[in-house]
């Protein structure tokens, strides 16, 4: 009896503090909250773009498979097979298999990022039964991310006679400027996936994936992890973004410095460009694409330049100063061809890493810059229009010639 009374004792005290259960590991370690870029998903726009693309269910299926996991692993298997089975469907709507699932031009990049946003959206506020602490949700968030950018489904067949293409993109981005904005460079992407493009040499095997317009991402390693395991076994790669206006730019130099511009975070660096080992750190990459070779080629409507053009601060000086023919030696980078964003960062990225690996003088690889995607004239508020997709397919076209070209050029040097 004293031992009943001791419990019911304790039991009194803790319903008079409130203290019933005991704090699980989940609810120590809450769900956080949607980040600036998830919480654009509730805009009128990108709920249009996932409703006319059918891609508005993609979400909500994640978040029936995340409500039937029991443990952290039967979680991760779920993210996984959600995150690969988002990215086919994308490159399968692109290259037109299966249904459009709505009236949405299949060229379209918007619907894979903005039903990635919101699997996102739902990994990071799900609050499961059972513990779930910040770093495994970290790890389902990678997981997502780098499944549904096809960054985990680069393969080639084996076999000879077969070159190899390896070719990035990007998400849209500036979105607070004009949320409907498509990325030229994303929609490539998804519409080369996989596909052979016929060379004077033979077929050439074209791989793709995408990457995010975070800074944070860049410094975590996300580009070095997703090419690093393919450099040595291709036989040309380019990074590609969206650039100027009425043109496609083959930049020359690329150049180690973040000039602060903010990114779909709305968070800005302005910083050397942080890689491993910066003490062997170069101020500048240069491309190794076949870059003549494709400015003289005709391929396709818009005009392509060798841009050589970068900002430094010379040896000994303290401003920076425009170099239209290049760096100078010596010179400290503040923009490469590229300018001083996350399209420079990857190209210096992913050819410093071509350097590293010793590829510098047997790997084409460096930076395209497509033409910006333009809606047609007097469209402010309408998601698409006729001009805006023949824009995009005219771009999609250009790059695959490019890489026609390039892949040629590259095969007859000596």
């Amino acid at each position: 009896m004293n031992s009943i009374r001791v419990r019911l004792g304790v039991l009194g005290l803790a319903l008079l503090t409130g203290l019933t259960v005991p704090p699980s590991a989940s609810a120590a370690e809450a769900a956080p909250a949607p980040t600036v870029e998830e919480q654009r998903l509730d805009r009128a726009a990108p709920q249009e773009i996932l409703r006319r693309s059918g891609f508005d269910a993609v979400a909500p299926r994640l978040a029936r498979a995340l409500d039937t996991a029991r443990t952290y692993g039967e979680a991760r298997r779920a993210v996984s097979r959600e995150g690969a089975q988002l990215w086919r469907r994308a490159v399968d709507r692109a290259q037109g298999r299966g249904p459009a699932g709505g009236d949405l031009s299949r060229d379209d990049d918007r619907p894979l990022y903005w039903a990635r946003l919101g699997m996102t959206r739902e990994v990071r506020t799900w609050q499961p039964e059972f513990a779930l602490i910040d770093a495994q949700r970290s790890a389902l968030l990678d997981e997502l991310e780098r499944t549904s950018r096809g960054q985990t489904a680069i393969a080639y067949p084996h076999g000879k006679g077969l070159k190899r293409i390896l070719l990035t993109g990007f998400d849209p981005f500036t979105l607070d400027r004009d949320i409907r904005i498509s990325n030229p460079s994303g929609a490539t992407a998804l519409a080369l996936d996989g596909t052979v493009v016929e060379t004077a040499d033979g077929p050439a095997r074209i791989e793709t994936a995408v990457f995010p317009v975070r800074w944070r991402d860049f410094t975590e390693g996300t580009v070095e992890r997703a090419l690093r395991p393919h450099l040595k076994k291709v036989d040309l790669f380019t990074t590609v973004s969206q650039g100027r206006v009425g043109r496609f730019d083959i930049e020359r130099t690329n150049g180690a410095w973040r000039g602060g511009f903010g990114d779909n975070e709305n968070v800005g660096r302005t910083e050397t460009v942080p890689v491993t080992d910066p003490a062997s750190q170069p101020q500048w990459t240069t491309t190794t694409l076949p870059y003549a070779a494709i400015v003289a080629a005709s391929t396709g409507r818009f005009p392509v330049y060798d841009n050589t053009s970068v900002t430094e601060i010379p040896a000994g000086g303290t401003q920076p100063v425009v170099r239209p023919e290049g760096p100078t030696p010596g010179s400290t980078a503040r923009a490469g061809g590229g300018g001083d964003y996350l399209s420079n960062e990857i190209a210096y990225r992913a050819t410093l890493l071509r350097d590293r690996l010793g590829l510098h003088d047997v790997l084409p690889g460096g930076h395209v810059h497509t033409p910006v995607l333009q809606f047609g004239a007097g469209n402010t508020t309408e998601v698409t229009d006729p001009e805006f997709v023949r824009n995009r397919l005219d771009i999609i076209a250009q790059v695959r010639t490019i890489l026609k070209v390039a892949t040629e050029a590259a095969t007859e040097a000596p």
